[in-house]
């Protein structure tokens, strides 16, 4: 099975301290972001309790996720982790990004623009761009969706097994078709497995898989479960459409 190797969480140092809640508290945010002089002491994937503070040092960066979104703290300063009665719930955008769809019912009006310079990016977290190399989170029991930004013209590409030369499928996508479903027939997914595309006879990704037991219920859980398994693009996907203004 595929599995990330577990991650070490470095102690805060006295420029980057973490003032700890009351044990055994429901964490409130997990850490997917960081850069700067403390990066080290906010790994990604570290959760911080929701009555904690954080101290950054001059040209910190510290993303944090929790139910009510993504938020940027910037140093120098220090920071309550707890976002405050005012801030947004989120939970209306995260079922829908992370609504299991059936590739039929998806129009092609469904992509999101991007942020800024970044191009449009997927509507659904578990829609799996197949002109994109990396690994991939997908739900044991969840049809996998193959996913694709350019609809403009008709499209086949090829997935097969990338260590072996078993035979793979054929996807197609029609004129304004931007989802379609991998051949679970043709060639089961696995846990671990790596899989090549290409296009026409030349080479366009190497996707490998991760497969989770279930969909975790809440954003900073979602989030944890994608650092384990190393599905970082998933990651910034979530990160970026919980953030907050």
């Amino acid at each position: 099975m595929f599995l990330a190797e577990p991650r070490s969480f470095v102690r805060a140092a006295a420029v980057a301290a973490l003032t700890l809640g009351v044990p055994g508290l429901a964490q409130a945010a997990i850490v997917v972001a960081s850069s700067g002089p403390s990066a080290a002491a906010f790994q990604v994937g570290r959760k911080l309790p929701d009555n904690a503070s954080v101290t950054l040092r001059t040209g910190d960066t510290v993303t944090i996720l929790d139910s009510h979104g993504t938020r940027v703290l910037r140093g120098g300063g220090t920071f309550a982790i707890a976002p405050g009665a005012a801030a947004p719930d989120k939970g209306s955008t995260f079922a829908a990004l992370t609504m299991q769809r059936a590739a039929s019912r998806v129009r092609t009006g469904a992509v999101r623009a991007g942020l800024g310079s970044q191009p449009p990016a997927s509507p659904n977290l578990w829609f799996v761009d197949l002109t994109k190399s990396g690994r991939r989170c997908v739900v044991a029991g969840q049809p996998v969706r193959l996913w694709r930004l350019a609809t403009d013209k008709a499209a086949a590409f090829t997935v097969a097994p990338a260590a072996t030369a078993k035979p793979g499928f054929t996807v197609s996508f029609p004129v304004g078709a931007m989802v379609a479903p991998w051949d679970t027939a043709a060639l089961p997914l696995s846990d671990g497995g790596m899989y090549s595309v290409a296009q026409a006879n030349e080479p366009v990704a190497k996707l490998e898989f991760a497969v989770l037991p279930s969909q975790p219920a809440d954003p900073e859980a979602l989030a944890a479960a994608l650092v384990e398994k190393g599905c970082m693009t998933q990651l910034d996907l979530l990160s970026t459409t919980l953030a907050q203004p």
